[in-house]
């Protein structure tokens, strides 16, 4: 391995970050990370690049305020700006590694801002332990593929540069920088999952297999690149679906084997960042494809749901329960906070008021209040060359779902139905001498 190639890495993810945008370092006050927030430094200062630290302390341990202590020392000594990030763990539910990495990522996004990237120090060991946890979990190609080296993350970047470089590189390179580090007294509880694997299982392969970590963290990346060409696969059979991951065309659907059904539906549930089906669950709705046309089918799952209706799949995060009696005042212009999310919607004459001669005309709007209330059945309008018709039929005729019907807004003005609302800014229905357009 050449001599200059950690540096080199750190050099390539700069120069792949956005210019002029915050580079910042997750800073543990390990090894690993001082070593990276060191050269990252050195590097921001040779190509003219802002860099910030962040430490996330978690309180987990007595020595936490001695590690803050360090990164703070290092902070100061390197010059560059330390972010720190009090955190409070929840683990009911869930380990502790776990609530504390979805802790320690809460913080990140609380900083990190859009165009920004942030470097995170996991080396080639973390690579290997991570694609060894997803096998001993059954996990799919996915997880086998354990961390990518980059990621796009909401609208900021996780960068890795060093998941092909050993820990003992790393250290002989920090011994070589003369760094100061703190060891984590919690890394030696093999215990914990990961540090039973890198303490007491690598170690006897390495024995055996001398490149066992290398071969392993190679096997992730293998893995990631079949995953790459799986959603590619997916996203064709997505367009093939309709392109919406919302509702999935069942005629599409159908044609697909078994594998590319779960496949297609994994990706569908990504896309909508839901939570994917577990594999009796995600069974269970392939059963449920080819239900009788009338009946309504509807598999549930933690962060997700799926109902088969009209040819279609719909996916979509469980529908919340909706508070009895809501109902709020309205001046037709300003941004409505409601239980269904924020009405964007301005409401304005309607262009032909004589559709209908017993419409409800729209008065000057500026002195107009109306009043949104949640559904509650019976609701009638007056429609532009209708005349009077029962909301509940009308619904009939759109392609709206019947669990979505139930979970619409209706503006009254004067006690009278005028418009029938979704957020954040769609028009389902609305009186004749009435419109409502997008804000």
């Amino acid at each position: 391995m050449r001599p200059d190639v950690i540096n080199a890495l750190i050099d390539d993810a700069l120069a792949d970050s956005v210019p002029g945008r915050v580079v910042w370092v997750a800073l543990s006050g390990g090894l690993d990370s001082s070593l990276l927030l060191t050269l990252a430094a050195h590097a921001c200062h040779r190509h003219a690049r802002p860099l910030y630290a962040l430490h996330v302390n978690h309180g987990l341990q007595a020595a936490a305020a001695e590690f803050e202590v360090h990164c703070r020392r290092l902070c100061s000594r390197l010059g560059v700006p330390l972010y720190v990030e009090h955190v409070r763990v929840e683990s009911a539910g869930q380990g502790v590694e776990d609530a504390a990495r979805k802790a320690r990522y809460g913080a990140f996004s609380r900083r990190v801002r859009t165009g920004d990237t942030l470097l995170l120090a996991q080396h080639q060991t973390d690579q290997a332990e991570t694609f060894l946890l997803a096998a001993l979990r059954g996990s799919g190609v996915r997880g086998l593929a354990a961390m990518p080296a980059v990621r796009q993350w909401g609208d900021a970047r996780l960068v890795r540069p060093w998941l092909a470089i050993s820990r003992a590189r790393l250290k002989a390179e920090a011994e070589i920088e003369l760094l100061a580090w703190m060891e984590d007294p919690t890394n030696q509880d093999t215990r914990l999952s990961r540090n039973f694997l890198r303490h007491m299982i690598l170690p006897r392969l390495e024995r055996h297999w001398p490149q066992a970590v290398s071969s392993l963290a190679q096997t992730a990346k293998q893995a990631s690149e079949a995953d790459d060409l799986l959603d590619e696969l997916a996203e064709m059979d997505l367009q093939a679906a309709g392109g919406e991951p919302s509702h999935l065309m069942l005629a599409s659907l159908l044609t697909l084997s078994r594998a590319r059904q779960r496949l297609l539906i994994r990706y569908a549930c990504q896309q909508l960042g839901l939570a994917t089906p577990p594999r009796a669950r995600m069974d269970t709705l392939l059963e449920q494809l080819e239900a009788r046309h009338d009946a309504q089918p509807r598999v549930a799952w933690e962060q997700g749901e799926a109902r088969v209706w009209k040819g279609r799949l719909y996916l979509s995060a469980p529908l919340q329960a909706l508070p009895a009696g809501w109902q709020a005042g309205w001046d037709g212009r300003s941004r409505l906070a409601t239980p269904l999310g924020t009405l964007a919607l301005v409401a304005h004459e309607a262009p032909e008021p004589s559709f209908c001669e017993h419409s409800l005309y729209a008065p000057a709007l500026r002195e107009t209040t109306f009043e949104v209330r949640l559904r509650r059945g019976g609701e009638v309008l007056t429609m532009p060359g209708r005349g009077r018709r029962d909301l509940k039929r009308l619904l009939q005729e759109t392609e709206l779902p019947p669990w979505e019907r139930k979970r619409l807004l209706i503006v009254t003005f004067q006690g009278v139905c005028v418009a029938v609302l979704r957020p954040p800014g769609e028009v389902i229905a609305q009186a004749a001498g009435w419109g409502f357009r997008p804000a």
